[in-house]
């Protein structure tokens, strides 16, 4: 009967073995993605091609050769459609959860921790078995089998279970900000995506709005918006390689670049030390050659700054991981917690049989303990999870998209610039044959044109008007307002500083508002002035 119990024993302790560490995953966890033959997970890529992951809904029963490690982390890069979301919220999706658990990437990678935990557990109900007797399959129980020659029966391991009541809360706390903090940079990653996204459209909309067509054919416009659009593109496939292995993109980035781009810009692009900024130096130059106001350039060039931000931003989470001080006391935490787990609820499981069931709820506990802190491992660098690509070949689309479209294609046509929009241009002296003139900032200030009016004052001599000497200057007033219509003929005056005065020319009879504050009464005065009107 010993002989069955021990057989019985040592095939529990080979089935937990082979239960939680697949062999797949520890020949992929340690071997790069690089060194997988292309059929390693053939099925799952054919599985994936709508880049949702293969823990969503599907048929698992083919996948049987589901990558582990970094092998991955390239499956994960999930973009969701409306469908997606309907079978995300489907009220089936713990049974499929749980009928993928087998599949599920994050427990694949557990193999070998949860493979140790449930060995120590089995090792302790062997050697408790063996020390403090056991009971056989017909409930016939037996005395200890192992004892010393002189110290008689051995002792059972045991811990109490308080020790980690006591220190379960501090394990929960640690492991919650692990997995925040994770979250919280993986989420900043996206963001700047998002904004990468959104501000390449920005981009692209007001260079093509902000276009000054004037003097310019249609083919130089689509060639210069065409321009900006790739160099746009250029950037943000830049930042990507930027922020991915090389051995995954490299090639990739440089195909793509000497198929969309002119060889020399792709070249210089590739022998730069920081990529991403040659890309950025070049989209900033295409927007410089762009004809239209430097005003207008500015509002473009804040698109460009928010890229650099972006950038330094995703080049931050990239390169400083959370202090690692903490992480590693976390491991150690988590391993020695859940390899003492079962000496404290070994006796919790006296009602089993030989305290067996001790094997598989330290099983479960540690894959579901472990799997948290793998979680938070995988998000705290999100680059190789985000599906950059996808942004990439989005930003493409969208870019050449809004460059084709054309000022009044819809059938709307466009209205004559108004008297105070015309100074946005780019071209001195360029005014439409019916509108009024535009800002000339390259011209001196007429000076000459404010000394005209003085002209008339010669009138002044005349003897029999000389007893109303305190009305003279009315004259010259009244000549100067007569001789600015003939001075300039009708049109808007342009004062010192270049800018054209639009303003109604009749005059209006008010006080002058623009007095010295130094002009004004004191309190003291004030209050004199008050009392003598009263």
């Amino acid at each position: 009967m010993k002989s069955y119990l021990s057989l019985a024993l040592a095939a529990l302790l080979g089935c937990a073995s082979n239960a939680f560490v697949p062999k797949s995953s520890v020949t992929s966890s340690s071997s790069s993605s690089s060194n997988l033959a292309p059929s390693t997970f053939r099925i799952a890529t054919d599985l994936n091609v709508d880049a949702t992951g293969w823990d969503s809904f599907r048929d698992m029963g083919d996948m049987t050769n589901v990558p582990g490690g970094e092998a991955q982390r390239q499956f994960r890069r999930t973009v969701y459609t409306h469908d997606d979301w309907k079978k995300h919220r489907s009220q089936d999706r713990f049974i499929y959860y749980l009928a993928a658990i087998f599949n599920s990437g994050v427990y694949k990678n557990l193999g070998r921790e949860v493979g140790a935990v449930t060995a120590v557990a089995t090792f302790l109900v062997i050697y408790n078995a063996l020390v403090g007797g056991y009971t056989d399959f017909e409930g016939v129980k037996h005395a200890a089998v192992l004892q010393l020659p002189l110290l008689g029966d051995l002792p059972k391991l045991t811990l109490p279970l308080a020790a980690f009541t006591v220190t379960s809360p501090s394990l929960g706390l640690l492991l919650v900000f692990r997995t925040n903090t994770s979250y919280q940079r993986w989420d900043e990653a996206r963001k700047n995506w998002g904004m990468n996204i959104n501000h390449t459209r920005d981009l692209a909309r007001m260079a093509n709005c902000y276009y000054d067509s004037h003097g310019i054919s249609p083919e130089q416009r689509a060639d210069d918006l065409n321009h900006v659009a790739l160099c746009t593109w250029a950037f943000v496939r830049a930042m990507k390689r930027h922020l991915s292995p090389e051995e995954e993109d490299e090639a990739a980035f440089r195909e793509e670049l000497y198929e969309k781009l002119p060889p020399q810009q792709a070249e210089m692009i590739i022998a730069a030390a920081h990529r991403p900024n040659r890309a950025l130096q070049d989209l900033s130059s295409s927007i410089e050659d762009l004809p239209m106001h430097f005003m207008r350039k500015n509002e473009i060039h804040k698109a460009a700054t928010i890229f650099e931000d972006n950038l330094g931003s995703s080049e931050r989470i990239l390169t400083s991981p959370v202090p690692l001080f903490y992480t590693r006391h976390l491991a150690r935490f988590l391993a020695i917690w859940l390899l003492l787990l079962p000496l404290g609820m070994y006796d919790s499981f006296s009602s089993s049989w030989n305290n067996v069931g001790l094997i598989p709820a330290i099983a479960v506990v540690s894959t579901m303990l472990f799997g948290i802190e793998e979680i938070g491992t995988q998000l705290e660098e999100p680059f190789t999870v985000l599906p950059m690509q996808a942004f990439c070949d989005k930003i493409y689309n969208w870019c050449m998209e809004i460059m084709s479209w054309a000022p009044g294609d819809n059938g709307r046509g466009l209205k004559p610039a108004k008297v105070e929009h015309v100074f946005f241009t780019d071209k001195p002296n360029a005014a439409p044959a019916d509108g009024p003139p535009v800002y000339d900032y390259q011209s001196p200030p007429p000076v000459a044109a404010a000394v005209a009016p003085a002209a008339p004052v010669a009138a002044a001599p005349v003897a029999p008007v000389a007893v109303a000497a305190p009305a003279a200057p009315v004259p010259v007033a009244a000549a100067a307002a007569v001789a600015a219509p003939a001075a300039t003929n009708g049109a808007p005056q342009k004062g010192a500083g270049g800018m054209f005065d639009t303003r109604d020319p009749e005059p209006v009879k008010h006080e002058d508002p623009r007095k010295s504050i130094s002009a004004a009464p004191s309190f003291e005065e004030y209050l004199k002035q008050r009392e003598g009107k009263a």
